[in-house]
């Protein structure tokens, strides 16, 4: 973001994120996961749009609002919507646990002209305490990919940020409509071009962006024509070649598991044994002692 969501919260807020993404070099879309005491919020404003989601227990928040005032009963999965720049206070009076989304609004903007022709949407507040499993999934997604991954989830977050915005806008915005689905899939071009530079960086954070620009697509429709193509996400896919590229280096020659993890991309070790049995079903030491 370029002005860091954790940078300014601890503005307002007490304590700090006990997880937070400003080391991941995440673009347009932050996280934070939040454990506060009995807290008066003074008025304050943020620059960007927040989806906000309890994650702990039940909790009654008194919010003003650009001078709307609700109270709310708020359980475990209920979700707010706070538009960027609206004037915030709050109030609860009982340990909360909660994460926080932030989202660039020159990044809903751009999505918005992406998918529907106009960079004019207005993201619509939602105070009451808002049911939605899709934006569930995706605040706890990220929260997982952030603990496992760490600062090699640029990829998986770009993705997550595309499939949250497109949803506000279908679903919370001054434009709420259905879209159109995506038909059709990459030439065969564009695929080489793509496949080529994700097998000749697997070892770098990749971003969504990058992808797109080589074939000069946006982000936005390379990742569901990618996704036709491959019926796989992005995020996935490289996930999937740098396994390959493991398995190649670990019946070429005496690479330490450490060395061939780094080699290929993987944050740490553990990083890389962990997706390695999720994908191969053994880990990285047993699929080497079998292959020899």
């Amino acid at each position: 973001m370029t002005d860091s969501a954790q940078n300014k919260l601890p503005l307002v807020l007490p304590q700090p994120p006990i997880l937070a993404s400003d080391g991941a070099n995440w673009k347009n879309i932050q996280f934070a996961h939040f454990r506060q005491s009995p807290c008066q919020v003074p008025e304050h404003e943020l620059p960007f749009h927040v989806i906000c989601m309890n994650a702990g227990k039940p909790v009654r928040l008194e919010q003003a609002v650009d001078g709307q005032k609700e109270t709310v009963d708020s359980v475990l999965g209920d979700l707010a919507i706070y538009p960027a720049y609206a004037t915030q206070a709050f109030h609860w009076d009982t340990n909360t646990e909660f994460f926080n989304l932030f989202l660039e609004p020159a990044f809903l903007s751009q999505v918005g002209y992406d998918v529907f022709g106009r960079d004019r949407i207005e993201l619509i507040p939602h105070l009451a305490a808002l049911f939605d499993p899709f934006l569930q999934q995706i605040g706890f997604a990220l929260k997982t990919s952030l603990e496992i991954d760490g600062e090699n989830s640029n990829l998986y977050a770009d993705s997550m940020a595309q499939a949250l915005v497109v949803h506000l806008l279908c679903r919370y915005s001054s434009c709420s409509r259905p879209i159109k689905p995506v038909t059709g899939g990459l030439t065969q071009q564009q695929w080489r071009q793509v496949s080529s530079f994700i097998d000749a960086n697997l070892d770098k954070n990749i971003s969504l962006a990058e992808l797109a620009a080589i074939v000069q697509l946006s982000p936005y429709h390379f990742a569901h024509l990618f996704k036709k193509s491959t019926h796989t996400s992005p995020h996935q896919y490289l996930i999937n070649c740098r396994i390959e590229r493991a398995k190649q280096l670990m019946l070429m020659g005496d690479l330490s598991l450490a060395t061939i993890a780094q080699t290929v991309g993987f944050a740490s070790q553990g990083h890389f044994t962990y997706h390695f049995k999720r994908i191969v079903g053994v880990t990285p030491k047993v699929f080497r002692q079998q292959e020899r």
